[in-house]
């Protein structure tokens, strides 16, 4: 793991007995204890999220807005200061390079949380469609990230910044502590309440022992998995590829067709009229047993491939395991019984609706 990069609270992680494990270029804790307490600490109180592998980047410019728009899926020219989005990044054949959230600063001036391992595919596409007047900045080296999700996440950050309010769902903060900007976005990627937390690297520290002072649990990759894959939010290079389209993952919400040209739109628009042949569908095992994983197949009652699974893990809500595939909608609707093959062991499960876990 010598060529993997180290967050800045990497020393942080060790002290307190965190698992590490290469993950998108980086080494990052897989779970300190356990998944399933920190899985629970965020679904019923407060856990934090070391996000610092993350991309952060600024997009600023007289034109920005329409730059974007012209890159992303969504409206750009919907988002008002203080305001954001989730929304892809597109190949031109409506494949998926990156999932991001965008958030408006104000007039002119973008915020842009990209995948760690999408980062450098996505400064090549940016900078191969750039135009004059329009700026991005890549922040990623000087900056950390920490997630506080929870159902008391607001009373933490309550807590940590003496009773002042975190801003609306999917809107950012930009406050300024001791002459240094702190970005507080309110979106999420664990279906439940929070923020995430944007600050100098040299700073992390500092912030990440006062959210856990202020209640908020040590939390690893594991548990982010699991949590996120309960409510059926995709992950970028298994659920979402440069092969698939947001119409296939089932994700067109996020798609503003109506809003003028973008890259890959003339191919989304042509695939929902026609309506796509797969898409991806969620699936709920019969019984307890062991995990279902990403890779195993998933079989009809006849024993016929249908897909594979693109995400699989052990629900700690439901005690039972759930994943992710990409399904031939004309054999694999809502309530079809299916099989998960695994060593050659058939589990019997179903294709159910949406989120697993309300």
């Amino acid at each position: 793991m010598s060529d993997l990069k180290r967050s800045p609270l990497d020393s942080l992680h060790r002290e307190a007995g965190g698992r590490m494990v290469p993950f998108a270029g980086w080494e990052m804790p897989v779970m300190y204890q356990s998944i399933l307490e920190e899985h629970r600490a965020v679904r019923e109180s407060v856990g934090q999220f070391d996000i610092s592998h993350m991309g952060q980047l600024f997009v600023e410019g007289e034109g920005a807005e329409e730059w974007l728009n012209r890159l992303l899926t969504n409206d750009v020219s919907a988002l008002e200061d203080g305001q954001g989005q989730y929304t892809f990044l597109l190949n031109e054949a409506g494949g998926v390079i990156d999932d991001l959230i965008i958030y408006r600063i104000e007039e002119g001036s973008y915020f842009l949380v990209v995948n760690a391992a999408c980062l450098s595919a996505d400064l090549a596409w940016f900078g191969k469609h750039a135009v004059e007047g329009v700026s991005l900045r890549d922040e990623s080296e000087g900056l950390a990230g920490i997630a506080v999700q929870g159902p008391n996440s607001v009373d933490v950050f309550s807590r940590v910044f003496g009773g002042r309010t975190l801003p609306s769902r999917n809107g950012i903060d930009v406050l300024s502590v001791e002459g240094k900007n702190l970005w507080i976005c309110r979106t999420g990627y664990t279906g439940e309440d929070g923020f995430e937390f944007f600050c100098s690297s040299g700073a992390a520290e500092r912030w990440w022992e006062e959210f856990a002072e202020a209640g908020a649990k040590p939390c690893g990759l594991g548990s982010r998995d699991s949590l996120r894959l309960e409510k059926c939010y995709p992950l970028n290079g298994s659920d979402l590829t440069p092969e698939r389209t947001p119409l296939e993952a089932g994700l067109g919400f996020f798609v503003k067709l109506d809003k003028g040209e973008f890259i890959g739109s003339d191919v989304l628009q042509k695939q929902k009229e026609e309506k796509p042949t797969e898409r991806l569908m969620a699936i709920q095992c019969n019984e307890k047993g062991a995990p279902p994983r990403p890779g195993y197949r998933v079989l009809d009652a006849d024993g016929e491939a249908l897909g594979v699974l693109t995400s699989g893990v052990l629900s700690p809500i439901l005690g039972l395991g759930i994943g992710m595939a990409y399904l031939p909608v004309a054999k694999a609707k809502v309530g079809t019984d299916v099989f998960i093959e695994s060593r050659g062991k058939k589990m019997p499960a179903k294709v159910v609706k949406k989120p697993f876990v309300a």
